[in-house]
């Protein structure tokens, strides 16, 4: 289940990507496929063994074009482990919620990017995690939770503030809001009340087969109640000096 849109945010053969707080890898694995260089990060030891065990199979099951990599690694997203300007593409998805240093986490990403360079931030959207917080504290008072809530133009102000120009918004699974507020009504670790139960088949449904009634009704609903809000971004090219350059002299 992929939040990123990736006809909004191409990749080309051999983009160098970084899946920062890559979790179980599902925007990794996609960019992998697509034939990207891709490192998966995240600080979390066991996803990330994880993470590497699924490459390799991918790998060994040819689901990767010639010339793509995938690498995971364990990492602080505040102190990445890279040069300056190494990728050209960087995705971060429903982690900034949980930093208390997002502005930190946002000037670490613009670091490592090329000029020229993309980066997806996807964050729990404001209104569907509302109602999450007012129906359960346990949903996000647990260790490594949900520490606030973005609204949409906070969250592209910050983007702005770090330097990157952003190019495109839209929300995404709408069709999983209800479920977690189910989750959350009936107790977020209660798995066995009947309507969580009902409503977590619907959802394995759905994403196994795909059908086109509720594909319709998600792309419908996404803006009403979609649970993701995602941002697309570029890191300008700066303005060469005076004197560089052709027409220097």
């Amino acid at each position: 289940m992929l939040t990123v849109d990736f006809s909004r945010f191409p990749l080309a053969p051999g983009d160098r990507v970084l899946d920062l707080g890559c979790g179980a890898g599902r925007h990794a694995f996609e960019c992998y496929r697509r034939g990207a260089q891709v490192v998966a990060l995240d600080r979390n030891a066991d996803e990330i063994r994880e993470v590497a065990k699924w490459f390799a199979a991918m790998k060994e099951a040819g689901e990767a074009p010639e010339g793509a990599t995938a690498t995971a690694m364990e990492g602080d997203a505040l102190a990445l482990p890279f040069p300056d300007e190494s990728f050209d593409v960087v995705i971060i998805s429903e982690v900034m919620e949980h930093i208390p240093d997002d502005k930190g986490v946002l000037a670490e990403m613009v670091r490592v990017l090329k000029p020229g360079g993309r980066i997806a931030v996807t964050v729990p959207r404001y209104g569907p995690e509302k109602v999450c917080w007012a129906l359960s504290d346990a949903y996000h008072e647990v260790e490594g939770g949900h520490i606030r809530i973005y609204r949409a133009d906070e969250l592209l102000e910050k983007i702005r503030e770090a330097g990157l120009k952003p190019y495109g918004t839209h929300h995404a699974h709408a069709l999983h809001s209800p479920y977690w507020w189910l989750k959350c009504a009936f107790g977020v670790d209660n798995d066995k009340a009947l309507p969580v139960r009902a409503y977590h088949k619907l959802l394995v449904w759905d994403i196994m087969k795909k059908p086109l009634a509720t594909r319709v009704a998600e792309q419908a609903l996404n803006p009403l109640i979609g649970k993701s809000f995602v941002a697309y971004a570029t890191k300008p090219h700066l303005p060469r000096p005076a004197g560089t350059g052709a027409d220097a002299t």
